[in-house]
Order: C-alpha cells, then structure tokens, then sequence
C-alpha cells in the first residue's frame, strides 16, 4: 500500500512543480536586487567628492593617457550621471517608502488574489516593479518626491507579488514537499541579496549608477515574459503537465483535512501574549536586519571609506554567512528536537535568543573598533549571520501555535517587521545626519535595545503549545 513515495521520486526534479519553484526563485532575485538596488546606486548618486575627484584626475592626467585606457572612457560617462544633494534624513525616507508600500497591500492582496488569480497578481507586481526600477534614474532628475512616490508604488508592487505566492503554492506544492518546494522558491531572496551587494557597485563604477536600474529592470520585464508563458494558477489547468504528476499533486492535495471555510477569531489574536511574543520578536529582528540591508553599502563607505566596487562586494559578504547560518541552525535544531535533547519551547527560546543577543553584541561593539578594518568586517558578516539563528526560533512559532491560522499570522508578523524597518531607517538618517561618528554608535546601540526588548518578552511569553482558539473543533452528531 505504501508504494506511492517511489511514484513520486521520479517525477521529483524533472516536473513542472519544480520548475515552478525555480521560476519564482528567479522572481524572488529579481524583486531583491530591485529593492536593494538604491542602496549601492546612492552612495554614487549622492557622492559629490567622489565624482569630483575622477574629474580631477582626468583634467590633471594627459589626454593620450585616457585614450589609451578603454576604462577611463567608461568614467567619463560615469561622471555625467547625475549627482543629488539628499540629506540623510532624506535618504532615510526614500529607504523607508519602498516599506509603506509593502505594507499598504499586505492585507488587500491576499484578498484581491483569491477573485483575479494569483497568477496575475504576481506577475502584475513584478512588472510593475520592473517598470518602475527603470523609471528610476529619470524620477531621481524630476526630485526627490518623484522618487519617494516612484519607491512606494514599487513597494505596493512588491507588496502583491510576496503574497500571491502562498495562494500559488496551496495549489501546486503536495503537503509532504511543500517546505522544500518553498524553500527553494525562497532561496531567490537571499541570492539576489548576494549578486546585488557583489556586482552593483562593480555596475556603478564601470558604468555609471544608472545602469544598476537598467539592468534589474530589464531582467525583471524578462522574468515577467517567463512567467505569464510558463505559470498556471493550478495545475488543472496547465496544458503541458503530464497526468501523472497532475494526479499525484491532485490525489496528495486531497487527503489534507480541508475543513470549510472559517472566520478568524481576532479577538481571542489580541488577547494571546504567545502571539505578541512573536510579533515583537519580528519587530526587534526586522530593525536591525533592515539596517544592515539598507545601510551597510553606506556605513562601509563612509566610516571605512571604502570605494563603491569594493563596498558592494563587501556587503554581500554578510548574506553568504547569513544562507549558512540559516541552514546550520535548522538543522542543530532538528537535531536536538529529535533526539529529545531538549523541549521544543526550549530549542525556540534557545534559537531566539542567539539570534537576537549575539547580533546586538557585534553591533554594540562595532563603533568602537572601527580603527581595525579586518575586525569591523568580521563583525559586520557576524551580524546578519548570527541573526538569521531566529528562523529556528520565534520565526516558525505560529506553526505550532496556531498551525490552522500560519499564514494568515505570517502576514500580520512581516507587518510588524516591515513597520519596524521604516522606523529604523528613518530614525537611522536622522541619527548619522547630526553627527556621523556619535550618530552611527547611537544606531547600533538603539538597535541593541530595541532587540534585547523583544528578546526578554519572547522569552516571558512566548510558548510552543497550540492554542486554544486555533485548535481543530470536532463535531458529534447524536
């Protein structure tokens, strides 16, 4: 009777559900590089010195000298690009509005998904960001409010094609290979973090910072044409599966208890504190996460006054450490959970805290050794790495929780993060805006405080039983 798994193993890599996961992975790369892409191309677009050295250099240096070298003509482009003269307060806003976007359909488009498709949703959110990545350039000659406009409506895009993939994946991923299936779709996320951060200021510097929006754009509009040809909102309806694999996603599907349509009970949400424990662990992660994702490219410019092509190279360190970390936790977890090492509320309480603590340690200490150019770049990989032990902790707790409402409060949770990420960056412009030095300590160390509060109420409240409001209710017919 057991005999199904081995149907499945031959479909597994070679069928249409899995090339649906790499094509959201290319998605989900496409979407990062977008929302990053600003935070290498503004430390161009903002550095007046910098370009004014290269124009001195090339009035000092002599004519032959710069014909003869195919590069020093490519800088001469890169100097007409625009340069603005945006405060940090304002930068700190531009960062910001991609966020309130995120947040404005965080709600409607799981609702809008469910009448238009998810399919379209998705694909709609991705092409309009990608239309929007390459009005960039031109918004930023119009002023700083075109941009900060051009920013939320990319948001509100990005907003609609984050949450269409939940409805796409309820449909095509069976209940034994979803998380793998999701994991792999997910992974974009962190891929594209690493190729924006290690070629966008190679981009910036060989071609000027307009280019690092031509080119996402412009793979972004291709990712679109892949994804209205080849993406079904189902597999019922997809012309090119086999009916092999649509019987066995169909039959998979089909045995998980789908119980009717129920109301959500929010009263009893707002009155559970093993809830709020996760939404103010989200909140504390997203704070400083969104900082080193935003300003990372700038501090190691401006503090360790490095160039752009070596400071994008340098950010995208962080992520290499932050995907290893991430896999390395979850399995420390699963092992110490499977040979019953420790209690699944401990292993939770255990994962939150180092991700949590130790990041607020390296940052705490960053101000102070910032004279040792090796030991600030050590702890600036540590920060995100050590902070991505959380998705072993508070991260998936509202799986067990409140396993029937995961989704649901996985989108209240991100609400929390993103609100906290527009917090942090404004708060972070104003801060370096007054004084550079002081101003970034006292961003590390908010950012300590406000992870350390987040981290001693999870471990208060935060439990790992489901609740009481989300457990299954049986009827007895007499």
């Amino acid at each position: 009777m057991d005999k199904k798994p081995s149907t499945r193993k031959g479909l597994d890599f070679c069928s249409l559900r899995y090339g649906l996961a790499l094509i959201m992975h290319f998605s989900n790369f496409t979407m990062i590089t977008q929302r990053v892409s600003l935070s290498i191309a503004i430390i161009a677009m903002v550095n007046s010195t910098e370009q004014n050295e290269l124009a001195n250099a090339s009035a000092e240096g002599p004519r032959a000298h710069t014909l003869s070298n195919r590069s020093r003509s490519i800088k001469e482009f890169n100097r007409e690009a625009s340069v603005y003269e945006w405060s940090p307060e304002t930068q700190g806003i531009i960062f910001s509005s991609i966020s309130y976007g995120i947040i404005l359909t965080l709600i409607p488009s799981g609702y809008l998904a469910g009448i238009f498709g998810a399919k379209q949703m998705l694909g709609a959110g991705l092409l309009i960001s990608s239309l929007l990545t390459l009005f960039t350039p031109l918004a930023a000659d119009f002023g700083v409010i075109l941009v900060i406009v051009v920013r939320t409506a990319q948001g509100m895009a990005q907003g609609m094609a984050w949450t269409g993939q939940f409805t796409i994946w309820s449909k095509w991923a069976p209940p034994l290979e979803r998380s793998k299936l999701t994991s792999i779709a997910g992974s974009g996320a962190a891929f594209g973090s690493f190729i924006i951060l290690c070629m966008g200021g190679l981009i910036c510097q060989a071609l000027g910072w307009p280019f690092i929006f031509y080119i996402f754009g412009s793979i972004g509009c291709v990712c679109c044409l892949l994804w209205f040809t080849v993406i079904y909102d189902d597999p019922m309806h997809h012309p090119c599966i086999s009916v092999r694999e649509k019987e066995h996603i169909v039959s998979a599907l089909a045995q998980q208890s789908s119980s009717p349509r129920r109301s959500v009970p929010i009263k009893a949400m707002v009155r559970c504190l093993p809830l709020w424990a996760i939404f103010m662990g989200f909140f504390s992660h997203f704070w400083l996460c969104t900082i080193i994702i935003t300003y990372l490219p700038t501090y190691i410019n401006s503090v360790l006054h490095v160039n752009i092509k070596n400071s994008g190279v340098l950010s995208s360190l962080p992520f290499i450490a932050a995907s290893s970390c991430t896999i390395l936790g979850g399995q420390l977890a699963d092992f110490l959970l499977s040979r019953n090492l420790l209690r699944l509320i401990t292993v939770r309480k255990l994962f939150s805290s180092l991700g949590l603590l130790l990041p607020s340690l390296c940052a705490m200490a960053l101000p102070f050794v910032t004279s040792s150019y090796v030991t600030t770049i050590i702890l600036m990989i540590l920060i995100p790495g050590t902070s991505n032990l959380c998705d072993s902790g508070f991260i998936i707790n509202t799986l067990d929780v409140a396993p029937r409402y995961a989704s649901f409060l996985m989108g209240i949770s991100r609400g929390f993060g993103l609100i906290a990420g527009i917090i942090s960056s404004t708060a972070t412009g104003f801060l370096i805006s007054q004084d550079s030095v002081s101003g970034w300590r006292n961003v590390f160390f908010l950012s300590a405080a406000v992870n350390m509060f987040g981290l001693f109420f999870y471990l208060m409240f935060g439990q790992a039983e489901i609740q009481n409001w989300a457990k299954e209710r049986t009827l007895t017919h007499l």
